[in-house]
Formats: C-alpha cells, structure tokens, sequence
C-alpha cells in the first residue's frame, strides 16, 4: 500500500485552513496574564498570555497598536480581543490581538466602546463639524478643577507664552457622581461669554478618574458648543469620548494651553519683521517721490511762462545784434570786392567769351567735313543696293528670256511630277502669259552650278 508523502509546507498550510475555517477561532475573548512582551520599533507589539495552565503566543500590528490608550506592562492581567491564525513558516498558531482591556474595568470599557460606536455612527465626530482653532486667541475660556495640576499647567504655560491672554475658570468636578453635569454646565456657561476659545481637561488617572469625560452629556455639550473646543485630558496614552467630539484634541493639559495661547514673542517678532518689509518699500517710494518733486519743481521753475518769456526776448535781442552786424560786415565786404576786381572780371569775362567762340568755330568745321564723307559714302553703297536689287527682280529675269510657270491652280510649277500630260499650265514672260496644255514630259540632268556636279 502506497501512503502519501506531504510537505511541511503542505501541512501548515492545511493546519491554517482548519483554523481559518473554525468560525469560533475568527473572535475570540482571552483572559491571561502579559509575559515576554517586547514593543516593536516598527509598532507592532509581542507579548505571551499565560494563565497557570498554559501560555499562547500573540501579536498585535502597529494599525491596532496606535489606537491604544495605555501601555502594557509583564505581569498586567488582560482581556484581549482578537482572533485565532496559523503562522504557515513556523508552523504554530498564535492570537492576533485587536484590543486590549485591563481586568476589573472590563464593563467600564465595554460601556467605552459602545458609546463610541454609536457616538460615531451618529457623525458626531465626524471632521466637517470640527471648527479651526483660532491663531491669535486672546479670551480663553477654561473648564477644569480650580484646584489640580491640570489649571497649574495651564496657567503657566499661558504666563510664559502670552501674559496678555485673559483666562477664565469655570471649576468643575471632574470626576465622581454628577461631574460629567458640572462639566457640561461649565462648557454651556463659557460658551455664552462670547470668548475666543474654551480649554477642557484635567490630570491623568485610572479610567475611572476620567469616566465624566467618557459620557454622552459631556460629549454633547462639547459638540453643541459654538466656541471651538481644546481638550486636554489625562496623559498621552489617554483618550476619551470628550476627545473624540472635541475641535482638536491635546495629549494633556499644558499641550493644550501650548495649541491654545499663541507666543507673544514670535508674534512681535513677525510683526517686526512685516513691518520692517513694509516699511522699506514704503521709504523708498517716498523718498523717490520726493526726489520726483525736487526735479519737477526745478522743471517747473525753469519753464514758467515768465521765465520763457524772458529767455526769448534775450534770445530775440542777442540775434538781432548778431544778424544786424553780421549783415554789415557782409555789405561791406561785398562793396569791397567788387570795387577791386570789376575791372579783372570784366576781362576774364571777355578772354573767355573769345575762347569759347574759337573752339565752336573748330568743332563747326569738324562736324561738317565728317558729315560730308558720311553722305559720300552712303550714296556710294546705295547705289551698290540697288544694282543688286534689279539683278534679283523676277521681272529682271523674265526680260533675260527666263519665264515662270503655274499650274491650274495658281501654284507655281518645280518639278515635272507636279503636273500630267493634259494638265492646264500658264506661262508668264516678260510681256504677258501664254496658256497651253502639257502633251508629255521629259526628265533632264542639268549641272549644278553651285555644287559642281549632277543633280537627279
């Protein structure tokens, strides 16, 4: 008989889909003491849960571990939440955890949660009723015990940022039977006051300490609240419904006086520095405004009409010297001259007048002799023309004895292959035309004059 052969793999892949498939192992509740527990730099915390019978390994991943409101320590006594799932490479189940609670305030987290699933699925905390924090608060409105830490903390952070802001306390009972009533009197009382920002909180404690800020009344009386809310309440690692409903929550109370008073020093000293960056381009502009004034008041006096005016009439007075005398010197130079050389220029007048006859008399007698051989010359060779011209006229030839044949149509007869016996011809000679009929024809070889032999 064969038996079949499985991996390791194959086995705790197996393993893994029994457990997956156990719908009891999907949600399971654990009751067991912390042992080896180690907090992961990524986030994710490993711990042990052990009771005197057994132990089971357990993870919880750093997207859980973030919602945790206190830190685990070995020896703690827990209920963790979560379920059961096989680890396929090391081949051992472990408990995934979800939450934790401590043991003894198991109801009062249960009520904690419930209150918070229903809070939420109500939009109560949802992010678009939240109201932004205003930067520059000045009347800040504070709810808390007038007698704690928590107001201490406040005040002296307050002090230290900005000693102009103005707080004011509304004691409150911040923990015991009626203290969520007194705290949401005290948010109802200071949002009346028309104040620039309110400061929930208190010290840290047990979640029975902090319970008044984990119900309803308190939750809504901070939501129905028209002034933006800080709260600050317990340490870190604490977090409430009231913080949950809040505009903006503070890991504790002095956190929250830090996001509520803003810092004095940095406020002026940014003032400085934009007034500084104002007043510089501002200096500038004034002071090339007034350098523009400077040159257009100069430009102004200068171009006054009355200065114009008078600048002119010197301008006027000093051209009229300058052209009277300048005209004086020339009249007189001009008389001058021509007292001296008229009787020069007469002479140079006439030698030039007697050249300029001389050589057109030259030029006169050039052109006409040049003329002359020209005429000679061209009735020379027309005459030459026109011998040739009669030597070429048809009617020239004609008288020579030559005579000119057409056929019946008016063309004019070459060759013998142009016409046929009993063809029409008429014959031009030099005094007229004679018709006649065409009896035969012969073909002749006449020489060729110009190439020197036979054409046929």
């Amino acid at each position: 008989m064969n038996a079949t052969v499985f991996s390791v793999s194959q086995i705790n892949r197996y393993m893994k889909d029994l457990v997956r498939r156990d719908v009891m192992l999907s949600s399971v509740f654990v009751r067991g003491e912390i042992s080896n527990l180690k907090y992961h730099p990524r986030g994710h915390i490993y711990f042990s849960l052990k009771d005197a019978g057994g132990s089971i390994s357990g993870i919880m991943f750093a997207s859980e571990a973030r919602k945790m409101n206190f830190r685990l320590r070995d020896g703690d006594t827990v209920i963790v939440s979560g379920y059961i799932d096989v680890y396929e490479e090391g081949g051992r189940y472990q408990l995934y955890a979800r939450d934790f609670r401590r043991e003894g305030a198991g109801e009062l987290y249960e009520k904690f949660l419930a209150l918070k699933q229903r809070l939420l699925e109500s939009g109560m905390f949802d992010e678009r009723y939240k109201m932004p924090i205003p930067k520059y608060a000045m009347r800040i409105g504070v709810v808390t015990a007038s007698s704690g830490a928590a107001v201490r903390d406040i005040e002296r952070v307050a002090a230290r940022r900005n000693p102009y802001v103005q707080l004011y306390l509304y004691p409150v009972q911040v923990q015991g039977k009626g203290a969520s009533a007194s705290i949401a009197e005290g948010i109802r009382i200071l949002d009346g006051m028309g104040l620039d920002l309110l400061i929930v909180g208190r010290g840290g404690g047990s979640i029975e300490d902090l319970w008044a800020f984990n119900e309803e009344e308190t939750a809504r009386a901070i939501f129905q609240c028209t002034t933006p809310v800080i709260t600050g309440i317990g340490h870190e690692t604490d977090t409430t419904i009231a913080d949950y409903a809040a505009d903006l929550r503070a890991p504790t109370p002095s956190a929250a006086a830090e996001s509520a008073v803003f810092e004095i020093r940095s406020f002026f000293d940014r003032t400085d520095r934009y007034s500084a960056r104002l007043r510089s381009p501002v200096e500038q502009k004034i002071r090339v405004y007034r350098e523009m004034l400077q040159r257009y008041s100069n430009v102004m006096r200068y171009k006054s009409p009355e200065r114009q005016i008078s600048d002119l009439r010197l301008q006027a007075a000093e051209l009229e010297e300058r052209m009277t005398g300048a005209l004086t010197e020339k009249i007189r130079s001009a008389k001058e001259l021509l007292d001296s050389d008229e009787t020069l220029l007469r002479e140079d007048m006439e030698n030039a007048l007697r050249n300029a006859v001389g050589r057109l008399d030259v030029l006169a007698g050039r052109l006409d002799s040049g003329m002359k051989e020209i005429y000679a010359a061209t009735d020379k060779r027309l005459v030459i023309l026109i011998e040739k011209m009669r030597g070429l006229s048809p009617l020239g030839r004609l008288r020579q004895g030559f005579s000119f044949t057409e056929d019946s149509r008016g063309k004019p007869v070459r060759s013998i292959e142009e016409v046929a016996p009993g063809d029409t011809v008429t014959v031009y000679v030099s005094d007229g035309r004679l018709y006649g009929r065409v009896d035969g024809t012969e073909k002749k070889i006449f020489p060729d004059p110009e190439k020197g032999k036979h054409r046929g």
